[in-house]
């Protein structure tokens, strides 16, 4: 199965599907605005903007799952990406990444190993999940890697390449 396939709401509330970015490769990672981690959006923006010429976004999911760290409702997260960040890349609603209200699509992503060898739960936000324009899950990445770390950058290139 495709995590393409599955569907998703916007951040606004609007209905949809990953579908809109297939045939392009995408690196999905569970965002929150009060984190430590939350300056990584800046470097998710400069792959988003270097690579989405070539078909690569990035796609942004909200959660509060660890210590409340999303609190916002959509408004304030558009805001504070928009005017924090500059983030043009898509965010979507916020939603469940662990637990029996797990979504879908962190079903489809959690048993892909990093490489360390870890599969399962997420464990922190910003876990990052590089899928393939067919909407394989290709590499897992742990959320203190960062965005412009060598091995998201040439796993994203030789993704780009094939």
């Amino acid at each position: 199965m495709s995590v393409y396939d599955i569907e998703i709401d916007t951040l606004e509330g609007e209905p949809g599907r990953l579908a809109e970015q297939a045939g392009g490769a995408g690196l999905v990672v569970n965002v929150a605005s009060k984190c430590g981690l939350t300056p990584q959006y800046a470097a998710l923006q400069r792959l988003h903007d270097t690579y989405s010429a070539r078909g690569f976004s990035v796609l942004g999911f909200p959660c509060n799952q660890f210590l409340e760290q999303e609190p916002g409702t959509p408004e304030e997260i558009r805001e504070f990406v928009t005017d924090e960040y500059a983030v043009t890349f898509p965010i979507f609603a916020k939603l469940d990444v662990n637990g029996d209200a797990r979504h879908p699509l962190y079903a489809a992503l959690v048993d892909t190993a990093d490489a360390d060898g870890y599969s399962g739960d997420i464990r922190w936000n910003f876990e990052k999940f590089l899928v393939s324009a067919d909407g394989k899950v290709v590499a897992r990445f742990a959320p203190t890697v960062e965005p412009d770390d060598p091995q998201i950058v040439d796993a994203i290139e030789s993704l780009l390449a094939d």
